[in-house]
């Protein structure tokens, strides 16, 4: 029963007290919720009060409703790491120091089971904004090749990614035929087989709630934010000549976990 003395309203009761399991793990994920009428008897409150604890609890990420199969408990797991050491590998796989590439966009490590990786892809020329031209150091309305990723693990979509290279520096080459994507190596790779060795990769940080078509597109739940990357990879010898740009790479908050290494020595 809710206590009518409270200063909280009957509806967080209600949420705190559903919250509880879920936090704890003795609800796990798929879950099934009590009905709404076994959470009135519950909880001796009204239909409208258990609709608003459940609201409640479904903008917090915790529960999925499904039409006419109830609320579950959520997934939460963060299953995918991304690195600033995938960087790193690739570009000693680039440089035949070690085997392997990284696993896909981002995944914990070399040796991770690339089956439940899935990637679906899309090229096109377009001209370059004034945000492209600005990371790439190039003029407004400049052709590059837009790359457009979405990335799936276990089938559950986890990535939305678009990036940009120059057209006179891909044009006609393996690197504009999505054909040949995934490439072993990513976009290091990439750059390296048309001369282009990266030095430097920058990336900047920033959450936002998703848009309607980021929140469809990778299944983010309500009251879920996503982790927005925007990222430059330069080469040169002074690390300032941009071949790349991201604009921007999207993943839900609630499934990825961000590791960065800063070694503070050359």
């Amino acid at each position: 029963m809710t206590d009518p003395l409270s200063d909280r309203p009957a509806y967080r009761q209600v949420a705190d007290r559903l919250r509880s399991p879920i936090d704890s793990g003795e609800w796990p994920a798929g879950h099934k919720l009590p009905s709404e009428s076994e959470l009135m008897e519950q909880f001796g409150v009204s239909r409208v009060t258990v609709r608003l604890a459940v609201g409640a609890l479904r903008a917090e990420g915790l529960i999925l409703t499904r039409q006419g199969r109830g609320s579950f408990v959520r997934d939460r797991e963060a299953n995918r790491r991304i690195t600033s050491t995938r960087y790193q590998h690739d570009a000693r796989y680039v440089a035949g120091r070690v085997a392997e590439p990284a696993t896909g966009f981002g995944a914990s490590g070399p040796n991770e089971d690339r089956s439940r990786y899935r990637l679906e892809r899309s090229f096109h020329e377009e001209r370059a904004n004034q945000q492209v031209a600005d990371l790439l150091a190039i003029s407004v309305g400049d052709p590059v090749l837009e790359r457009r990723y979405l990335y799936f693990v276990d089938e559950r979509p986890e990535q939305v990614s678009t990036s940009y290279l120059p057209m006179e520096l891909v044009r006609d080459t393996p690197v504009a035929d999505p054909a040949n994507e995934p490439w072993p190596g990513g976009t290091i790779a990439q750059l390296a087989s048309l001369g282009r060795s990266v030095t430097r990769v920058v990336e900047s940080v920033r959450a936002r709630m998703p848009t309607p078509a980021e929140a469809s597109t990778l299944r983010v739940a309500a009251g879920v934010p996503v982790l927005v990357v925007t990222r430059r990879m330069l080469t040169g010898p002074d690390r300032d000549q941009p071949v790349e740009a991201a604009v921007d790479i999207v993943l839900p908050a609630d499934r990825v976990v961000l590791d960065y290494v800063v070694d503070l020595e050359e």
